[in-house]
């Protein structure tokens, strides 16, 4: 059969009284056209049956992939960073050793203050008086307050202060005040000084 007489038979064919179980008798191209819609309904509806779950599950898998390579990455870059790493972890445990070498014991802290009168006494300074005050318990330490007032001209005062600074045990100075002494001459200093010991868990704080 010629193709121009298949289309003539197409234009002749009445849609509406269309028959499927007649199909055979349908001109050849419309059993062609309605064979391939079949097939890709079908070929779609397989894929979507079976394609579908195992695409989510290929999309799961390269997100794992991606999320296992960032993680190597960074697991490299980190051991090729060992070495240094360990280098700086000794240095600051060395410096850690040191700090804690400079933090007093409870039972140093009448000697640290014995060392404070001396270096008011060697700068010729009166001491008013130098007094504890009570204990501060911090997370991983112990506050040792005290309170020191002390007379005498501007710079035995400021020697008296560079010695603290300089003590072997670390000492900080706080609220420092510099007042004229009254009836007499010279400056009065009033200050708190604070030292800090090392708390140990099963340790309790010394008076």
């Amino acid at each position: 059969m010629s193709l121009s007489a298949e289309m003539r038979r197409l234009r002749e064919l009445d849609w509406r009284n269309l028959d499927i179980k007649e199909s055979g008798s349908w001109p050849w191209s419309l059993q062609v056209l309605c064979c391939a819609l079949v097939f890709g309904l079908t070929f779609a509806g397989i894929h979507w049956y079976l394609a579908t779950p195992k695409q989510a599950e290929l999309e799961q898998v390269r997100a794992e992939e991606r999320e296992l390579l960032r993680d190597y990455r960074l697991r490299a870059a980190q051991a090729a960073r060992l070495p240094e790493m360990i280098e700086q972890m000794e240095v600051l445990e060395a410096r850690m050793e040191t700090l804690m070498a400079m933090l007093p014991s409870g039972a140093e802290i009448p000697s640290l203050i014995d060392s404070v009168s001396d270096l008011a006494l060697d700068s010729q300074l009166s001491i008013d008086f130098i007094r504890l005050r009570t204990p501060v318990e911090r997370d991983f330490y112990i506050e040792r307050p005290f309170d020191i007032q002390v007379r005498g001209d501007y710079h035995r005062i400021a020697t008296f202060l560079a010695g603290i600074a300089a003590l072997p045990r670390i000492v900080t100075q706080h609220d420092l005040t510099l007042a004229p002494v009254e009836d007499g001459e010279g400056l009065r200093l009033s200050m708190l000084a604070r030292t800090y010991s090392y708390r140990d868990n099963d340790a309790e704080v010394a008076p």
